[in-house]
């Protein structure tokens, strides 16, 4: 019955995709048409072509998503701009009782790429689900199923590890690989690459930061990337970039993630304390409600200081 309802919900949220005109109203007064659009700490990233793309948050005015109206009230319309995490009042109404998943899940988002989830529970809106002390919001445009872990497995495994998947087996096993070579938790280099690039290996923003973990041209070529479009390369220079910053601020996540969203300079300028930028404020906060460190780790000397590319990407 659960799963009759689920594909019901799924296939009314795929059409009600195809019906809906987004469009970026531009500051100077220009409209960009798109298949898709949403908000993001580091700007706006709209979907075109097969290819996803990203734009400063000055320069877009607005999201617009004109969607005819239904035949009959079935079928929430979601009108939040931010896809993940931040929720407009209509989307943040009590999700329906159908669609509940009291035991751990997977999400599987379209691309491929999937969380697990601790539970979840799924309307016409988008999906709720909460991963430790933390609710997060994902718009159905974004999910293409939900599956429940099988019991059996997880009676077997006993205190279950932390799942992730990119959705790409290589991908996974790149990250995997740096993160034992450089001894950074894969974990950690998943969910920076997750909210850099999306998985975007062809990923570029407007400060001209590339890849699927948004190299900027400087901390490239320190770290010797000369494609940072190739997914191996990109990898390694940015685990190792981590490597680096773990050192450097004794295994301190947050002034890791911050030194990687507004550079060492920033943090140190305000004291080795997150910068009181907001992009970047919301940048570690996110990530670092999601990534939980359940190991203490071993506190190598740290390295030597170098320059990073100045400024926020």
């Amino acid at each position: 019955m659960v799963t009759c309802l689920f594909v019901v919900l799924v296939c009314a949220s795929q059409a009600l995709a195809q019906t809906t005109e987004v469009r970026l109203k531009l500051a100077d007064g220009s409209y960009v048409t798109v298949d898709d659009a949403w908000e993001s700490p580091q700007g706006v990233w709209y979907r075109k072509g097969g290819l996803s793309h990203l734009l400063a948050k000055e320069k877009v005015k607005k999201i617009e998503r004109n969607t005819p109206a239904p035949a009959a009230p079935v079928v929430e319309k979601s009108t939040t701009d931010d896809d993940h995490f931040e929720v407009s009042e209509a989307v943040a109404q009590t999700p329906s009782t159908n669609g509940v998943y009291d035991k751990p899940a997977w999400i599987y988002l379209k691309g491929g790429a999937r969380v697990e989830a601790d539970s979840a529970t799924q309307s016409s809106a988008g999906v709720w689900y909460k991963r430790g002390s933390m609710s997060i919001f994902l718009d159905s445009s974004r999910v293409d199923r939900i599956e429940l872990e099988d019991a059996e497995t997880i009676a077997k495994s006993g205190k279950k590890e932390r799942g992730w998947s990119t959705g790409r087996p290589g991908l996974d096993s790149l990250i995997r690989q740096n993160g034992n070579r450089y001894g950074v938790d894969p974990y950690l280099i998943f969910l920076v690459m997750e909210q850099e690039s999306h998985f975007n290996t062809h990923a570029v923003s407007p400060k001209g930061a590339r890849g699927l973990m948004q190299l900027m041209p400087g901390t490239a070529a320190r770290f010797g990337v000369r494609r940072p479009h190739d997914a191996a390369q990109n990898i390694s220079g940015g685990t190792r970039y981590l490597r680096e910053l773990l050192n450097r601020f004794n295994n301190r996540v947050d002034l890791v993630l911050a030194s990687y969203n507004a550079g060492e300079g920033a943090v140190a300028k305000f004291g080795n304390r997150v910068p009181p930028y907001r992009e970047t404020r919301n940048y570690v906060k996110k990530i670092g409600y999601r990534y939980k460190r359940t190991t203490a780790r071993t506190k190598k000397p740290a390295a030597a200081p170098a320059a990073k590319d100045a400024g926020e990407r």
